[in-house]
């Protein structure tokens, strides 16, 4: 059962509920990337156990890209009809079984067609859980009165790492796919289920405040029509397509641009999650001090400098420090554009599920778009488009800023 909200006289919600509904949130963000990562850490025994080649591996996991932008246009409403928390228990309860189907479908009978069905599953799953989710701490954020968003993002690759540590186990131990993930969905669905009941009401009105306007479908889609969620859907977009590119190319092309050996490129992989992570940690700081708006500008510039050391110097040490800096200036974009999206509670969960629906277009188009480059130019001169995202969502990142009529 959701713990009710309690204003104080200063309008905030009491702080022992809302320490406990931002902890709560902390392990949602860590299952799902635990979750996400049990798969793509398994990526070479699908591969074995389907018989496919590198393009049908592809396409295999364009059903999880699919379902994700499907779950992201419904998550909105859903959001808006039975609250943050209802969407994130439901939506969670079925990406654990979809994640179950799919290391059924994949290892046990050898099934293209069931698997590539419960991917489309899982990745709406995901998609509707991370709007929700985001939503929910963005509600959170408000309530405590400062910025909390990179931490969660923060948990979420904790989580992804975790994940994938864990991949990485089961196939070291020879621990089979089916056991592997219905294991962990069984264990992150029971977490999520214990936290649920601390999670609060994202429309709970403070002392003072004036009661929300009920949402329907006209004012959700309306929010489309608004040019502050387009720009903040780009920023999203730049940011994403600078993480996104990292997480499915720069292992390669370490190995395929830089000339570096497997266990090295996934070491260089592992040295840009820490440094995403460490930003996003750190980087709660940094925004209540400079604001949004300085410090996406800022991290837009460190990005483009990492890549530019990354892509253009053939120096072992200096891609790393360019690896570092891809990883600090790609951290704090995603969470800050969430945290901007829902700066209006009356419209948060709309205007969420649009820019994380635009931000999400970068993990759909980026992998195939940077493989053709690659093919045509090379991997290294390929990531020259993220340059240009990112410089776009540099420039764009003004719409970021607070409006002047909403409090934190």
């Amino acid at each position: 059962m959701t713990t009710a909200p309690v204003s104080t006289r200063s309008g905030r919600v009491h702080a022992p509920g809302v320490a406990a509904w931002r902890n709560a949130l902390f392990v949602v963000f860590g299952a799902c990337g635990i979750s996400i990562s049990s798969i793509a850490a398994r990526i070479p025994t699908i591969s074995l156990a389907l018989s496919l080649t590198t393009a049908e591996v592809g396409l295999l996991l364009s059903a999880m890209a699919v379902g994700s932008i499907i779950g992201l246009v419904a998550s909105g409403h859903l959001v808006a009809t039975i609250g943050a928390r209802r969407t994130i228990l439901l939506s969670y309860t079925a990406l654990a079984i979809s994640l179950s189907v799919a290391g059924v479908g994949i290892a046990v009978f050898g099934s293209f067609g069931l698997s590539f069905g419960a991917l489309i599953v899982l990745g709406g799953s995901m998609g509707t859980c991370d709007v929700a989710m985001n939503v929910s701490g963005a509600a959170n954020e408000r309530a405590i009165g400062r910025t909390v968003m990179p931490i969660y993002h923060a948990f979420f690759s904790i989580g992804t790492v975790v994940g994938a540590g864990l991949g990485s186990l089961a196939e070291a131990l020879h621990i089979p796919l089916e056991l592997h993930v219905a294991t962990l969905a069984i264990l992150t669905l029971a977490a999520v289920i214990v936290v649920s009941r601390f999670l609060m009401s994202e429309t709970a009105v403070a002392a003072g405040e004036e009661p929300h306007p009920v949402s329907t479908w006209r004012t959700r889609l309306a929010i489309w029509r608004d040019p502050r969620t387009i720009l903040i859907g780009l920023v999203v977009l730049g940011f994403a397509f600078t993480e996104g590119s990292s997480n499915d190319w720069l292992a390669y092309s370490m190995v395929h641009g830089h000339g570096t050996n497997r266990a090295v490129g996934a070491a260089v992989y592992g040295v840009y999650v820490t440094a995403m992570t460490v930003g996003r940690l750190t980087g709660v700081r940094v925004l209540d001090r400079f604001g949004r708006v300085p410090v996406l500008r800022a991290t837009a510039v460190l990005a483009a400098v990492g890549l530019l050391l990354f892509i253009f110097v053939p120096v072992f040490w200096i891609d790393m420090v360019g690896v570092v800096f891809w990883g600090l200036g790609a951290s704090l974009g995603f969470p800050v554009g969430m945290s901007a999206a829902a700066d209006d509670p009356r419209r948060a969960a709309a205007r969420v599920s649009a820019v994380a629906s635009i931000g999400y277009l970068a993990f759909l188009v980026g992998p195939p778009t940077i493989g053709f480059l690659g093919n045509q130019f090379g991997i290294l001169n390929a990531l020259l488009l993220v340059l240009v995202l990112v410089a776009m969502a540099g420039t764009v990142s003004f719409a970021a800023r607070k409006p002047a009529d909403v409090t934190s």
